[in-house]
């Protein structure tokens, strides 16, 4: 079943949940309902649509180069796959990849200051919506920016979670 995805981390690590009672329909998200309630409960202000295919992406090459490159951003990351399919990895409490398969109507929201990383599968072909609360900041901080505030934050929730048991 298509969904919504969150990130989150569990006392064994990381995992992705689908958030309960909601159906994403990719084939009609102009109109979808659950997607519109998403982005209202959410605030998400603003969106685009990104095709990453060799035909469709300006630079491909160089894009593609750059979306596989280890870094985190300031904002939180959302993203809607409306077609195809690809991979985001993510460092574990213990700095080691987690790769986690995202297909056709699966979303997910990677929180300000995760380090991270994003890749095309077999396909070669993804379609997404990109969604972001305000105006959107495109900035990727490569590897290391561990003294940005938002890796701060990211990291002090990590060792909140550890000390609470999660």
């Amino acid at each position: 079943i298509a969904g919504p995805w969150r990130l989150e981390r569990t006392w064994s690590g990381w995992r992705q949940r689908k958030l309960p009672g909601q159906r994403l329909d990719a084939d009609n998200y102009e109109t979808d309902p659950c997607l519109k309630e998403i982005r209202r409960a959410e605030n998400y202000s603003w969106m685009d649509i990104i095709t990453i295919h060799k035909d469709k992406l300006p630079n491909y090459d160089e894009k593609i180069k750059t979306f596989y490159e280890e870094h985190l951003h300031l904002d939180d990351e959302i993203r809607y796959i409306l077609d195809g399919s690809g991979y985001f990895d993510v460092r574990d409490e213990d700095d080691k990849w987690i790769r986690i398969s995202m297909e056709k109507g699966d979303m997910i929201t990677l929180p300000a200051g995760i380090y991270h990383r994003f890749t095309l599968d077999e396909n070669n072909y993804v379609k997404a919506m990109r969604l972001f609360v305000g105006e959107p900041v495109w900035t990727a901080y490569n590897r290391p920016a561990d003294d940005f505030p938002a890796r701060k934050q990211y990291m002090k929730f990590l060792a909140e979670e550890a000390s609470n048991g999660v």
